[in-house]
């Protein structure tokens, strides 16, 4: 039997990029690759002192969406949720297409995020009212 994409990731031998968000920094865990695409999976954290440029209302075209903080806190505002504190060890799914933005996060905040598929696309919008 031959076991298909089986990936690790240590933190150890791990490298933080920049991506998507200027204040935030990306770990790429290797799922994409192990799992041919279907999902995506990464540890983010925030850049001390860096600007925070995001409030921008958007969604993220899914089929699954989950953030797990690690470390830190951060706060969202959804769409017929309002105002949403995320903090160590709190887990949210977002369901596909929700309406969010980001508001604000902790300098030592830490994440780990899970999305399907791996090439989602995310668009900003107008505002948070359909």
């Amino acid at each position: 039997m031959t076991t298909k994409g089986f990936t690790v990731s240590h933190l150890r031998d791990g490298k933080f990029e920049r991506g998507l968000r200027s204040y935030l920094e990306y770990r790429y865990l290797g799922i994409d690759k192990a799992t041919e695409g279907r999902a995506v999976a990464w540890h983010l954290r925030a850049i001390p002192g860096a600007p925070f440029t995001g409030g921008e209302p958007h969604v993220h075209r899914t089929t699954f969406q989950m953030v797990y903080v690690l470390k830190g806190w951060i706060e969202f505002e959804y769409e017929e949720k309002g105002l949403v504190r995320l903090e160590a060890g709190t887990c949210v799914f977002q369901p596909p297409s929700i309406r969010h933005r980001e508001i604000g996060h902790s300098d030592d905040l830490e994440i780990l995020e899970i999305v399907m598929p791996a090439d989602f696309k995310t668009e900003t919008i107008a505002s948070l009212v359909p």
